[in-house]
């Protein structure tokens, strides 16, 4: 995770642990939302956050706590490092769609010149755009960023 994203993610951790806290201390209202984002947390980390970026001989596989995706390598026609700038130029404005803060950004990235595009980032730097032919491009940040590129572009 970059500095930033590692922060954040301290930070909203924090939060279901201070409720919790607070509530079993003091009584009050805090126990519910304590316990509803520990629930939200959980989902985030079991459906929406990647674990591992798996390349094979005739497929790039996707997987999750909870479940796995597989692109087949001849539907990807380009895979590249981007930096932000060239994210932007690309893209034009982005927003988001899905979990963004804890752990990363996972989910959609609604842009304005791509539309749609898969985006599992962990961190701002080493990001990977993947092509893949008439379906939504894939933005990811796998923790090797330049030896991913190599393996799924040979």
């Amino acid at each position: 995770m970059s500095p930033l994203i590692l922060g954040l993610t301290v930070v909203l951790l924090a939060l279901p642990v201070l409720f919790l806290a607070s509530s079993a201390i003091r009584g009050g209202p805090l126990a519910f939302p304590g316990l509803l984002l520990v629930a939200i947390y959980a989902w985030v980390w079991l459906r929406f956050r990647p674990t591992l970026f798996v390349v094979h001989p005739g497929v790039l596989e996707v997987i999750w706590p909870v479940k796995r995706r597989q692109l087949r390598r001849q539907d990807i026609s380009d895979v590249r490092l981007i930096d932000r700038q060239e994210l932007r130029a690309k893209t034009g404005w982005g927003m988001r769609v899905g979990a963004g803060g804890l752990w990363g950004g996972f989910g959609w990235l609604w842009t304005e010149r791509r539309g749609i595009v898969q985006m599992y980032i962990s961190r701002t730097d080493g990001l990977v755009w993947i092509e893949c032919g008439d379906q939504r491009p894939w933005l990811i940040t796998p923790e090797h960023p330049t030896a991913f590129v190599r393996a799924l572009s040979r």
